[in-house]
């Protein structure tokens, strides 16, 4: 099944104020931007979640001896770049509906026992379709050009960010909600790594033990998409039962739990939950299975981008695509 959007004529530039903290865009106020970066509930968000995933299959319990299988093993896709910065906030102003995510890596060879010092990294598209290091490369259907989106961004490094994981196994990042490129569905990818050290802002070494997707319930997703700045991205997209990686399995297959920050007003965010299960002894490729869903026309040629990344950070460079 596919939805459609309506089409939307841009007629300027959209403006993002990322001054002090306020983002004044896509109809998000610094409340709602803040609450869904809160570490604790307040009595305005919904207690549960829509179905994503239910929590005893999205949370490992070591305590009771439980423990779920490991997660699905996928491609990394055609837009992973090395040299991602090591932060938990991988925003850099990119407007959207906010997202905190708080993943725990857990040994689901030992018990679910808690991997402290893993690090898992993170990267997806902007609200448009856009992914860091390839900004003209067309998500599918009408979209504005990535360079109208008003936002401070680094065009090499938005929403791309490594986060160590605690003495828990647990990580979290504040970013936006992904928008979509066809033929996929919405979705973010990850790594986890082992073995490696911080090294000049971003992480090195060590070797990766699992590559993955994580993904969004079509109800979800479908009502994000009817908000600014989304809603400017129009055409056909691909739901979960018909991607070409998403495998059905649920939790174990990347899908999220998520709860939203205020029940009646999906624009404050949402928060998105998941157990990964790995192997720390064991190596990913990433060539996994599955397509990694190349958007049509100005597909990437493994050019790393130009340009100089925030804050001191390496220069990113492209690593093969399947």
């Amino acid at each position: 099944m596919t939805g459609n959007h309506k089409d939307t004529s841009i007629t300027r530039r959209r403006a993002l104020a990322v001054t002090g903290g306020t983002v004044a865009a896509g109809g998000l106020a610094v409340a709602g931007y803040r609450s869904a970066f809160a570490d604790t509930t307040t009595g305005t968000e919904a207690t549960t979640g829509t179905a994503t995933g239910t929590a005893a299959t999205a949370s490992a319990s070591s305590a009771t001896g439980t423990c779920m299988t490991l997660m699905s093993s996928v491609t990394e896709g055609p837009y992973y770049l090395d040299g991602a910065l090591v932060r938990k906030d991988i925003t850099e102003g990119k407007s959207g509906v906010p997202l905190t995510l708080r993943l725990t890596v857990v040994d689901a060879t030992d018990g679910c026992t808690p991997v402290p010092g893993a690090a898992v990294e993170i990267w997806h598209c902007d609200a448009w379709g856009y992914y860091s290091g390839y900004t003209t490369t067309n998500p599918g259907g009408s979209a504005p050009a990535e360079s109208e989106d008003g936002s401070t961004a680094d065009d090499n490094t938005y929403l791309r960010g490594y986060q160590i994981a605690n003495a828990n196994g647990v990580v979290k990042f504040e970013t936006i909600f992904p928008g979509w490129y066809t033929p996929r569905t919405c979705h973010i990818h990850l790594k986890v790594h082992t073995g490696g050290e911080k090294e000049d802002g971003t992480y090195e070494g060590g070797k990766v033990n699992h590559t993955g997707q994580l993904f969004f319930a079509d109800d979800i997703a479908q009502e994000v998409f009817t908000l600014e700045p989304y809603a400017k991205h129009s055409g056909t997209y691909t739901k979960l039962d018909d991607d070409m990686v998403y495998d059905g399995g649920g939790a174990a297959g990347g899908l999220l739990t998520l709860k939203p920050v205020k029940k009646a007003d999906p624009s404050r965010g949402y928060k998105g939950t998941l157990t990964l299960g790995v192997d720390p002894d064991a190596e990913n490729s990433g060539a996994g299975s599955g397509g990694g869903g190349t958007p049509p026309g100005d597909a990437p040629t493994g050019t790393p981008p130009t340009g100089t990344p925030p804050s001191g950070a390496p220069t990113a460079t492209a690593s093969a695509s399947s």
